[in-house]
């Protein structure tokens, strides 16, 4: 007699298949995830052509961090300010889940990997004892998927981690979460969330991506990469310039050897004779002093063109302007040729927030499914807000917004006006609550001058009329 396999305690199977395949792909992208991460934090090796690099500076590291730069220039214009549903209906419920989440700091975290990576990972599941459902986000180093392009749906999901020594797998399937630790057996399932939601409830946060490449490219591109390094080199080749011919060479031309030799006839250090004898020679048995000159100092300033060379030629690659990697001309850009050169950076911010704008609507009603137990009704749309990534002026994003309400286009107390003003989400619900509480106050000023104009007509003496006739002299 067979005793059955209990599901709850081990994978079936096909799970244990799909699980081991997952694995393998998250194996095979960890080395390309890692390279990039190290021209993000400025570690990579600098791939040194072995000319000029001495075996005693081969230890010398040269760090020039513009990959960081150019990333986080970019993620600093997406700015994720507030969720709400695009009916204009009271968002609480959205407004709760985003809180629970610490959505709009983690978005920020989850946009810097995105760019960096070319992807992150979005998962979504019950919570616990009644609280809010979860959205967490995830590392590509960490996690992975399997995608259907057809249906733009994940099929299966892997996350994996270590805690307190022990490997966890978490593996999404469309109808349960499978929780299972790594054991010398093999994995053992601890857990399983049975959702029933008939789709993985993990989605995928991509940069640029294309239509035969869904799983997104990183800003950090080649080109960046391979500018990187060559910038380095030319940093590295100062310093070695620095270390070799920082102290000015000279030559002496009939000089004795006693020149270089102590009282005791010894050889002295190259140090000693260069602060030392150098600068008091004798004459030599002709009675001539002999001569002494000086080779040119090194010059770093043919490095330094090259360098600047290398920033035009990155800034280009990054769409950021040239003075943001340091490179500074002689004539200073005006502030309109500035931002002629942030305008390929704000369309790029534009199109990110396109595509992560549906990744977080996405996410959101995926923790709405969670906590209703039913998909939210299709109609019903979800807005996300995000700041300019333009960064205008506030004296110019306040004229457009009155123009616009003195040609009657927009209501003067819309929030739209308020929203184009530039306020923050939070500075428009206290100018809503401000124009409630005034309009109040003056609703109740009227009302009282009411009341008081009817308590004087009703203490008020009437009129006294008396009618009769006339007697004769005018007199009634």
């Amino acid at each position: 007699m067979t005793i059955p396999e209990l599901p709850l305690l081990s994978l079936s199977d096909d799970e244990l298949d799909l699980l081991t395949a997952l694995r393998s792909d998250l194996l095979n992208q960890r080395f390309k995830l890692e390279l990039l991460d190290a021209y993000f934090n400025g570690e990579q090796l600098i791939r040194d052509l072995g000319i000029s690099i001495p075996p005693q500076l081969k230890g010398l590291h040269t760090v020039i961090g513009w990959p960081r730069i150019g990333v986080e220039s970019l993620e600093r214009r997406l700015d994720l300010e507030a969720v709400r549903w695009a009916d204009g209906a009271d968002a609480t419920d959205l407004e709760e889940i985003a809180e629970s989440n610490d959505l709009y700091d983690e978005a920020s975290l989850a946009h810097l990997d995105a760019l960096t990576y070319g992807r992150e990972y979005v998962s979504v599941g019950s919570g616990e004892g009644g609280d809010p459902p979860l959205i967490t986000f995830e590392s590509p180093l960490d996690m992975t998927l399997f995608w259907d392009a057809r249906l733009r749906l994940a099929t299966a999901a892997l996350r994996e981690s270590v805690e307190d020594g022990e490997r966890i797998a978490t593996l999404y399937l469309p109808d349960q979460t499978v929780y299972a630790a790594e054991t010398r057996d093999g994995w053992e399932v601890y857990d399983r969330d049975i959702h029933n939601l008939g789709m993985v409830p993990v989605l995928r946060m991509a940069n640029r991506q294309r239509t035969a490449d869904r799983v997104g490219k990183s800003e950090i591109t080649p080109e960046v990469m391979s500018i990187t390094d060559a910038a380095c080199r030319r940093l590295m080749g100062i310093e070695v310039g620095a270390e070799f011919f920082q102290a000015p060479q000279r030559y002496i031309l009939g000089v004795s050897e006693g020149a270089f030799q102590d009282a005791e006839g010894n050889a002295r250090t190259a140090w000693e004779t260069y602060i030392g004898r150098v600068l008091a020679l004798e004459r030599d048995e002709n009675g001539d002093v002999p001569t002494v000159g000086q080779f040119a100092a090194h010059d770093p300033s043919g490095q330094t063109k090259i360098i600047d060379l290398y920033a035009r030629i990155m800034a280009s690659q990054l769409s950021v302007a040239p003075h943001v990697l340091g490179y500074n001309s002689d004539n200073p850009a005006s502030a309109d040729a500035i931002r002629y050169a942030d305008n390929a950076q704000v369309k790029k911010a534009e199109r990110c927030i396109r595509r992560f704008s549906a990744t977080h609507r996405d996410a959101l009603r995926l923790a709405l499914w969670f906590r209703d137990g039913e998909p939210p009704d299709k109609a019903r749309r979800i807005e996300t807000v995000w700041r300019n990534p333009a960064t205008p002026t506030i004296a110019a994003q306040t004229d457009a917004a009155v123009k616009l309400v003195q040609a009657g286009i927009l209501p003067a107390d819309g929030d739209v006006v308020l929203e184009m003003a530039g306020l923050t989400e939070d500075q428009r619900r206290r100018v809503a609550a401000e124009r409630r509480r005034s309009a109040g106050a003056a609703a109740g000023g009227q009302l009282m001058e009411r009341l008081a104009a009817l308590s004087e007509s009703d203490t008020l003496p009437p009129t006294a009329e008396v009618t009769g006739g006339d007697d004769g002299l005018g007199r009634q």
